[in-house]
């Protein structure tokens, strides 16, 4: 069985941590690793990790050096990975059961480095675990193949349900920005030549406001967009203009959901 090593960033994430937790540990697929870095967390959220770790050899928190931001807290756990996969999920959101199997039962067939799935939307106030969950209709559907091209336009790939495949693309890092380091760790695989593949059903839960808020953390994204459009894929005003004006309708349409 392959092992996957599943990648979480935590800071002040108490009040979400254990329920984003128990859903990585009660995937049907089990051999896995959970690499979690704590960015210096002043809400006891590194006594809890300690908890889960003396219950549970798979979580392997540690506790980054200096604070750094969710992109360095990343790559401090990838780092760390020994998995065939590297996966990924914030410490607020959480996967359904069968997530990892059918994800890389789906990687396999279509012998594809780099694959998503679709994700459910749930309110920010949801208090329930991930084997409680009730389909409630907010889907955010998966396209079922993207290219880098495709990928300029919008960012089609949810992070909470990414995966790749470290036996074929190496140990793959976020590259240093502020923001959008996943946006751009996709885009860095792709142009490299891997097109992503989509598995349409629903396997991870996402943490979102009330359906119809486009929330003011999603418009401070544009600034963020726009740096990565410009310095790290170099592209022109025009293409940028482009690819902005398709990340914010990305924003707009996925607010509704």
């Amino acid at each position: 069985m392959p092992l996957v090593s599943v990648v979480m960033p935590v800071y002040n994430s108490a009040a979400t941590l254990g329920a984003a937790i128990r859903s990585v540990l009660t995937q049907t697929h089990s051999d896995l690793e959970l690499l979690i870095t704590d960015d210096k967390s002043s809400d006891g959220s590194m006594d809890l990790l300690m908890e889960f770790a003396r219950q549970d050899k798979r979580v392997l928190p540690e506790s980054a050096p200096e604070q750094g931001g969710a992109g360095r807290a990343r790559n401090l756990a990838i780092e760390r990975a020994r998995g065939d996969y590297v996966a990924f999920l914030d410490s607020d959101d959480m996967w359904l059961p069968e997530k990892t199997a059918r994800q890389i039962e789906f990687a396999a067939a279509g012998r594809a480095p780099l694959t998503f799935t679709s994700y459910f939307k749930m309110d920010a106030d949801y208090e329930g675990e991930s084997v409680d969950f009730v389909p409630n209709g907010r889907v955010v559907r998966a396209r079922e193949h993207v290219d880098y091209r495709a990928m300029l336009v919008r960012d089609h790939i949810g992070a909470l349900t990414a995966m790749y495949d470290r036996t074929v693309l190496g140990t793959r890092l976020m590259p240093q920005m502020r923001k959008r380091q996943d946006y751009a760790l996709w885009l860095s695989i792709m142009r490299d030549g891997a097109d992503a593949r989509g598995l349409t059903e629903p396997l991870a839960v996402y943490r979102a406001h009330q359906a119809g808020s486009l929330s003011s953390n999603k418009l401070s994204l544009v600034r963020y967009n726009w740096e990565l459009y410009r310095e790290h894929e170099g592209l022109s005003v025009p293409r940028s203009t482009r690819a902005l004006a398709g990340a914010a309708w990305q924003s707009l349409r996925n607010s509704r959901i």
